[in-house]
């Protein structure tokens, strides 16, 4: 390592500070020169119109803003309007699906007292066709009942007749029978 020299200031005596001169050039020192510099690259920028530039561009920039606000204000709008459509169409069909729900209700309500109507009705006409069957029967039975015992009747007087009557004793019947006439005139 090398060494460095070190000052000592003796302690009696105090060095006069030495005055340093700062630079200077056409009697303008460092701030001095700052100043100038910013003074004029602001007039430049004036000159040029910088502020006008930025101001136009921010205003673009502004215009461009507002006209997508815009735009998404009326996209805004135009939904609320078809989600306002929509929810009437829905009410509208909700509406509508219980009034055809009633009237097919109704209906149906309809259709059930039509078929127990005709259910009674055509019981009714069974019943009756059945009873008139039983009838008609019944009275067939009892018109072959009375035909068997008429010819049972016919037969046996026919027996009857030919066992206890003769010739002999046919003409007094016969006489009889033709003077009871004679007399109903």
């Amino acid at each position: 390592m090398a060494e460095h020299p070190v000052t000592t200031a003796s302690a009696g005596a105090h060095a006069p500070a030495e005055h340093h001169e700062a630079p200077s050039a056409f009697g303008l020192e460092a701030p001095g020169w700052i100043a100038l510099a910013m003074v004029v690259v602001l007039a430049i920028l004036i000159w040029k119109r910088v502020p006008a530039l930025i101001g136009a561009a921010l205003d673009k920039k502004i215009a461009t803003i507002r006209e997508q606000l815009d735009e998404a204000a009326q996209l805004r709008a135009e939904a609320e309007a078809l989600k306002a459509e929509y929810v009437a169409r829905a009410e509208q069909a909700g509406a509508e699906a219980a009034t055809m729900i009633e009237r097919a209700r109704a209906e149906a309500d309809g259709i059930v007292r039509q078929a127990e109507t005709d259910a009674a009705a055509l019981v009714e006409r069974r019943t009756r066709m059945a009873e008139d069957k039983i009838a008609a029967a019944e009275r067939a039975a009892v018109d072959e009942v009375r035909a068997k015992a008429a010819r049972a009747a016919t037969a046996a007087a026919e027996a009857l007749i030919r066992d206890k009557l003769d010739a002999a004793g046919d003409k007094p019947m016969v006489d009889a029978t033709i003077a009871q006439l004679g007399k109903g005139r």
